[in-house]
């Protein structure tokens, strides 16, 4: 019996998904990755120069890197990249299933989902953040979301080996399921009627989740939908906005600090 296309593909998708790596790079994302006791790691390049400043976290990790010279850093990193002579290449993070992570884990009962956020830029400045305010998680879609990257572990500045980061196949049913759990879902949109502030001082000790989309587009239509309540943040003047990193610092920060 012939298997259903969509059974081929994503099987195709699973075997592709295990053989994938990244590369990690920049003296801060490879040192975190290095005493990360969950971290899979594989292959250490670095400078002498390097070395010597990780040399703590190489014995930690227990693994033998390779010394090269500065000018001849021949790993698949973008040329443009600031390696600072060390470069890690890793298997992904496996934080588990949302329920797991989302209903009763460590941290704040606050959560950050990201709708299309495909910036690592932004996303792993959204990742400190979340980080320094306890954040269970931030959950992105598997598809057209930032993924773990080098340049998202660099922008994260360790960040990513702390903060969960969940892929899901649908934002809308990853929102559901946190709703069930009994999650507010609070969606950014500037043209909201509501404030930030306004709305939490309603909501007592309810766990929270942050959703936001990204910049230009905003929150697709499902998404906007699926939230409990859309809320902007105040801002003064005739013109203002904020980068969705630096949205998401405010909105945890209000969240944190409320009550």
């Amino acid at each position: 019996m012939k298997k259903p296309s969509w059974v081929i593909a994503k099987e195709r998708d699973k075997r592709a998904a295990a053989a994938e790596t990244v590369w990690l790079f920049g003296l801060h994302a490879v040192r975190d990755a290095l005493v990360n006791p969950a971290r899979q790691k594989l292959r250490l390049v670095l400078t002498k120069n390097a070395a010597d400043k990780l040399a703590e976290a190489i014995a930690a990790s227990a693994m033998t890197p390779e010394i090269v010279d500065a000018r001849k850093f021949d790993v698949p990193i973008d040329p443009g990249s600031v390696h600072q002579g060390a470069a890690l290449e890793v298997k992904p993070l496996d934080w588990g299933g949302l329920e797991d992570r989302c209903a009763a884990g460590e941290g704040a009962p606050l959560v950050v989902l990201l709708d299309r956020v495909s910036d690592p830029h932004n996303v792993g400045a959204i990742l400190r953040s979340a980080e320094v305010f306890g954040a269970r998680a931030v959950i992105a879609t598997a598809r057209h979301s930032a993924p773990e990257t080098g340049a998202l572990a660099k922008t994260a500045s360790g960040a990513l080996e702390r903060q969960p980061y969940l892929r899901v196949t649908n934002l809308a049913d990853a929102m559901g399921k946190l709703q069930d759990m009994g999650y507010l879902l609070l969606g950014l949109a500037g043209e909201a009627e509501q404030t930030l502030g306004a709305v939490l001082e309603e909501v007592g000790d309810r766990p929270i989740g942050l959703v936001l989309g990204a910049e230009g587009p905003g929150l697709r239509e499902k998404t906007r939908t699926t939230c409990d309540k859309l809320v902007r943040i105040p801002f003064a003047g005739a013109f203002g906005s904020l980068n969705v990193s630096n949205a998401a610092a405010v909105a945890l920060y209000a969240v944190s600090t409320h009550g």
